[in-house]
């Protein structure tokens, strides 16, 4: 069982080879990944269920430093790099018609988005350059490097508080929380930069500027794009700006909805001198599914990743005390397009743990 766990995170290749495939068979197989994700996935993980099972504390460290699961990670950003050169490609001399264009930017997004943020938030938590280089270059091809500064030092510190952009509301659909997250997460993001200059004593407009680089690299990228698909069909393509916009929209997309699974509704206490509670496992929602979880890192055990932020994916814990989601994210991703259905199912849950929480409270 151990091994299979361990290739499990291989599935991640699945969807570039998916979205490969799907070209190549023609017409509507260009839907291949977004069904086999989003169909297929949420059935496997109703019937499949979850797994519970953690890693001894005895081994954390041994199976932390195993280096085939940062293998996994880095071999990542060059496939999905090399993806977003051949998909510019695709869409400007692929010869596809505007439905089946759908179905391919879609796949590619999965792979951008689904994938890429995922793996580029598991490396912009560590510690070591390598890693968080690797994680502003898969930003840079969705549009979304404020993300490295917003996420880090900003909602670790405010999640599940009025304070962060990231942290949906109850009763907020999720194309209202995708509007405020997206416009006041960027703001946010200025905001923690520009904080931290003054403090250096330094002009927003120096070199320093992080927000400054993760504005003009997402440019100067596009631009490379451009001019190497352009140089390869010999004319100039100015299709590949709108590939290169449309599936950074789609992929950050992706991140936000599932934002707003991961933290619907759930709020900290806030203390007799106005501080917040300290985040513990109990502070966001939690998904054990077997088969979502391999594609997604582990990704879905958030509950552990917020009380222990460096932790690395490979060992992130389930506890039994978090609120559980009903099924895995790519299931949830439905659910949250409908926000009747949402509604009718998270806020029934998100009811029984404010009320399991205040129990223990009062036991305490």
């Amino acid at each position: 069982m151990k091994s299979f766990k361990k290739l499990g995170y291989l599935s991640c290749f699945l969807l570039p080879f998916w979205v490969i495939l799907g070209y190549n068979l023609g017409g509507y197989w260009n839907f291949l990944c977004v069904g086999l994700i989003f169909v297929v996935v949420p059935v496997l993980d109703f019937f499949i269920g979850g797994d519970s099972e953690n890693v001894e504390d005895t081994q954390m460290q041994s199976v932390s430093d195993e280096k085939f699961y940062r293998f996994v990670t880095y071999t990542w950003v060059y496939v999905q790099v090399a993806m977003i050169f051949w998909g510019a490609y695709i869409f400007v001399a692929g010869n596809l018609t505007p439905i089946l264009m759908i179905g391919f930017l879609a796949g590619i997004a999965q792979i951008s988005g689904g994938i890429g943020i995922t793996v580029a938030h598991e490396l912009g938590h560590q510690k070591s350059e390598i890693e968080r280089f690797y994680s502003k270059v898969l930003l840079m091809t969705v549009c979304y490097m404020h993300f490295y500064i917003e996420h880090n030092r900003g909602h670790h510190v405010h999640v599940a508080t009025p304070l962060d952009p990231a942290t949906s509301r109850k009763d907020e659909n999720f194309y209202l929380f995708w509007y405020r997250s997206v416009t006041d997460g960027w703001m946010s993001a200025w905001k923690i930069e520009t904080t931290r200059l003054q403090k250096k004593n330094v002009s927003v407009w120096s070199s320093e500027n992080e927000m400054l680089r993760f504005t003009a690299l997402p440019i100067l990228f596009c631009i490379v794009l451009t001019a190497t698909v352009s140089l390869y069909t010999g004319q100039i393509q100015w299709g590949v700006p709108v590939f290169f916009l449309v599936q950074s929209v789609l992929g950050f997309s992706l991140l936000e909805i599932i934002n707003y699974i991961e933290h619907y509704g759930i709020l900290r206490r806030q203390t007799a001198e106005g501080r917040y509670e300290r985040v513990n496992p109990i502070h966001s929602w939690n998904s054990n599914q077997l088969i979502s979880n391999f594609f997604l890192f582990q990704l879905q055990r958030h509950s552990d990743h917020h009380a222990n932020a460096t932790r690395r994916y490979q060992v992130l814990r389930h506890f039994e005390e978090s609120p559980q989601l009903p099924n895995g994210y790519p299931g949830m991703i439905w659910m949250a397009l409908f926000p009747p259905i949402w509604k009718k199912v998270m806020n029934n849950r998100l009811e029984k743990w404010e009320q399991k929480r205040n129990l223990v409270m009062m036991q305490n």
